[in-house]
């Protein structure tokens, strides 16, 4: 019955989470910003007002496929918040520049993300080997290996909530004293930016409860070795 509620939880709650986000960018992404201004104009503003002239402003393609790349300095938006007018697109466009400008600052939690992105990618790709290995061999030293790989994953998954917490916070800050949109828009763009940031409390959620569930059954192993 346990196992049951375990693998309803990790996925159930990743599909809620990510159907919330969809939800809720559909409905304001129908909301024009009292402003007129675009995604795009948004996140050049935010910019320069930041001393950011250096960043380019891009239109990315699919949809939801906004991002910031720190390696170009530029941010990079789905074709409808670059060119849309809606309260969504400019929360999204925000938040984006949240990360230029957490870059720019040298925040620790970005940082840190960053060096962890080659150390997690690859253990993140061979940690299953070892855990598949160790779970059909009942071999607890290479469960142990496939955790411990795992374990980097976890972790740039769990450092990914600040920086995206942070980056949303510096959004709300900047659409309102860049005067994107009014104080009265802000609790609109705010439920975007929350229901966004559930997507990666349910990853990482997700993640820790795997993790977990794995050091259980090496645990299980190893008293079964004794």
């Amino acid at each position: 019955m346990i196992w049951l509620i375990y693998f309803a939880i990790i996925i159930i709650v990743p599909i809620w989470a990510q159907l919330k986000v969809k939800s809720t960018y559909k409905k304001y992404s129908r909301v024009s910003v009292s402003t007129g201004i675009t995604g795009a104009e948004a996140a050049r503003r935010i910019l320069d007002d930041n001393g950011l002239q250096n960043v380019t402003v891009h239109e990315s393609h699919g949809f939801l496929s906004d991002h910031y790349n720190p390696i170009t300095k530029s941010v990079h938006l789905s074709p409808d918040n670059y060119h849309g007018h809606s309260i969504a697109g400019a929360a999204v466009a925000a938040h984006e520049v949240g990360h230029a400008i957490q870059d720019k600052e040298a925040y620790s939690f970005l940082r840190f993300r960053h060096a962890l992105v080659p150390i997690a990618n690859i253990s993140s790709n061979m940690s299953w080997i070892f855990i598949m290995i160790g779970i059909f061999t009942t071999m607890s030293n290479m469960l142990l290996l496939g955790i411990v790989l795992m374990a980097a994953g976890v972790l740039f998954q769990v450092i990914t909530l600040p920086v995206e917490f942070n980056a949303s916070n510096r959004a709300m800050d900047q659409i309102v004293a860049s005067g994107i949109i009014r104080n009265d828009e802000e609790r609109e763009a705010r439920k975007v930016l929350n229901a966004a940031a559930m997507t990666y409390v349910a990853a990482a959620a997700v993640a820790v409860l795997e993790l977990v569930r794995l050091i259980l059954m090496y645990t299980g192993m190893q008293q079964s070795e004794d």
